[in-house]
C-alpha cells in the first residue's frame, strides 16, 4: 500500500492523523512557552541588574550625603556613574539623564513602593526600576533607573523564531518517525489479511499468527468460527451418509414390492407402512441433527418463556399428565444457547418424560456459572444397569412405546456441541431422571482461553 495514499476510513490514516496532530500541538506549545519564558527570563535579568545598580547608587548617596548637589546635575561627573537612563528627585527637585523622557516618567516618581515596571512610549519600550528613599538628614527622594528593553526585545524575537525553525524539523521529524511506527505497527493486519486470502484459496487451514497481544482474541475468534463451520460441514456430511446408507435398503424394498406382481395384502401393507415410518423418522433425526447451530450462532434464548411454551405444547399433547416447572421468575432471564438447540433439547427430554410418566412430570431450571435442566417423572424408570446405554443411536428399551431410539441419541450430540454433559438416573418417585449442564458463554470463554 501506498503511504501517499489518503484512505480517510482506514486506521492507519486516522493513527497517523491523530499522532501527528498530538505532536503538532505539543511542539507548538513547547515553542510558545519558550518565547514566554525566555522574554521573562531576559526581563528579571535585566530587572536584576537595574536593582543592582539603584542599590549601589543609593549606598553612594548616603555615603555622600554632603555632596548631594553635584548628583541634580545631569552634567556632573557624579552623574555620569549611572549607565542607564535614571530620574533622581530629591524633595521636589528633580533630575534626570534624558530629559526627553521626563515627562513621561514623571507619574512614576509618585509611587511609594520599590518595584519593576514597563513603560512604553511610541515605538520605545523601557524596563524601569523604582526605589523609594529617604537619606538620614530626612530628605525623601525616588530613584528611578531605566534600560531600553526593545532592542533586548528584538533580539530575544529573533532567538524565538531560530527555535521555531529547529522545532519545524523536529516536527516534521517526529511525523516521519510516527509514519514509521505506525506501518510497523498495523503490519500484523497486513499479515492477517494474507492469511485469510490464502485460507479462502485453500492453501491454509488455520490463522497461525505472531500476533501482537491484541490480536490474540481476534485470531481465536476466528479460528472458533471456522472450527464451528467444519463441525457443521462434517455434521452435515454424516447425516447425509447416513442418511442415504438408513434409506438405501429401505426404498429398495418398497420400491420391489410397489413394482411387483403380487398382490398386496394387510400383512404386507402393515410392513410397508412400518418400513415408510421407519424411513421418516430416520429422515427427521438427521434433519434435526444438521439443524444443530451450537455455541458460537451468537444467539441468546430467553429459557422461562420457550420452557413455558413448550410445557404448554406437551400438556395439550398428555392431557392426562402434569407438567410443573420451577425456575428463574425473571422472563427476560437469557441464556447464550441457539433458540431452536434449546427447545430441541429441552422437547426431547419433555417428550420422552410426558410417555412413560404415570402422573407428574417436573422440569426445573437454574442459572449460575451453567445452565442446568433437570427433567424427572414418576413413570417405571430405567433400570440401572441400562442407565449407562441412554443416548446411543437406535436404541429402544422398551418397544412397546412409540419411538425409534433417536431423540436421545440427538440429545447427547446436542449437550456435546455446547461443551455440556448430561446424566441419567433414578428420579425420586420412581422414574427417570435427567440432568443437562451446559456452560454459559463466559465459562466456554474462559475455558477457550485456559485450553489456548
Amino acid at each position: 500500500m501506498s503511504l501517499l495514499h489518503v484512505d480517510r476510513r482506514s486506521l492507519r490514516f486516522r493513527l497517523f492523523l491523530w499522532l501527528g496532530g498530538v505532536a503538532f500541538i505539543a511542539v507548538a506549545i513547547t515553542w510558545l512557552l519558550h518565547g514566554i519564558l525566555l522574554r521573562e527570563l531576559a526581563r528579571d535579568f535585566l530587572g536584576d541588574r537595574l536593582r543592582q545598580e539603584a542599590h549601589y547608587t543609593l549606598q553612594r548617596l548616603h555615603q555622600e550625603q554632603s555632596q548631594v548637589k553635584p548628583w541634580l546635575d545631569s552634567a556632573s561627573l557624579t552623574s555620569q556613574m549611572f549607565h542607564h537612563l535614571y530620574v533622581l528627585r530629591l524633595d521636589d527637585t528633580v533630575s534626570t539623564s534624558h530629559p526627553g523622557w521626563l515627562s513621561t516618567l514623571a507619574p512614576y516618581l509618585e509611587g511609594v513602593d520599590d518595584t519593576l515596571l514597563e513603560v512604553r512610549r511610541q515605538e520605545r519600550h523601557l524596563l524601569l526600576y523604582r526605589e523609594v528613599f529617604t537619606l538620614e538628614d530626612g530628605t525623601s527622594g525616588t530613584l528611578l533607573i531605566g534600560e531600553d528593553f526593545a532592542e533586548v526585545e528584538a533580539g530575544l524575537t529573533t532567538l524565538h523564531w531560530w527555535v521555531g525553525g529547529i522545532a519545524g524539523l523536529v516536527l516534521l521529524l517526529l511525523i516521519t518517525l510516527n509514519l514509521v511506527a505506525v506501518n510497523a505497527g498495523l503490519s500484523p493486519l497486513a499479515r492477517l489479511q494474507r492469511q485469510l486470502d490464502e485460507l479462502r484459496e485453500g492453501y491454509r487451514e488455520r490463522l497461525r499468527l505472531d500476533t501482537p497481544s491484541e490480536l490474540d482474541g481476534l485470531v481465536g475468534q476466528l479460528n472458533r468460527f471456522m472450527d464451528e463451520q467444519e463441525k457443521r460441514l462434517q455434521r452435515s456430511r454424516v447425516a447425509v451418509a447416513n442418511l442415504s446408507h438408513a434409506l438405501k435398503t429401505p426404498l429398495a424394498a418398497v420400491t420391489q414390492v410397489l413394482r411387483g406382481s403380487r398382490p398386496i395384502d394387510g400383512e404386507r401393507r402393515l410392513k410397508l407402512l412400518a418400513r415408510l415410518e421407519d424411513m421418516q423418522a430416520q429422515l427427521d433425526a438427521e434433519l434435526r441433527s444438521s439443524r444443530i447451530a451450537g455455541p458460537y450462532a451468537g444467539q441468546l434464548t430467553c429459557i422461562r418463556q420457550e420452557a413455558e411454551r413448550l410445557i404448554e405444547m406437551f400438556a395439550t399433547l398428555h392431557p392426562d399428565k402434569r407438567f410443573h416447572l420451577d425456575g428463574p421468575q425473571d422472563d427476560r432471564a437469557t441464556v447464550s444457547v441457539e433458540r431452536q438447540d434449546f427447545t430441541e433439547m429441552l422437547g426431547i427430554v419433555l417428550d420422552n418424560a410426558g410417555k412413560w410418566a404415570q402422573r407428574d412430570v417436573h422440569c426445573r431450571l437454574s442459572v449460575t456459572t451453567t445452565l442446568k435442566l433437570v427433567i424427572e417423572d414418576d413413570g417405571p424408570g430405567v433400570a440401572r444397569a441400562d442407565l449407562a446405554q441412554l443416548g446411543r443411536r437406535g436404541l429402544r428399551l422398551d418397544e412397546g412405546r412409540p419411538g425409534h431410539g433417536l431423540g436421545l441419541s440427538i440429545l447427547r450430540q446436542l449437550v456435546e456441541q455446547y461443551g455440556g454433559h448430561v446424566t441419567f438416573a433414578a428420579a425420586v418417585a420412581g422414574g427417570l431422571a435427567v440432568t443437562i449442564v451446559l456452560p454459559t458463554a463466559a465459562a466456554r470463554t474462559n475455558s477457550s482461553s485456559g485450553s489456548g
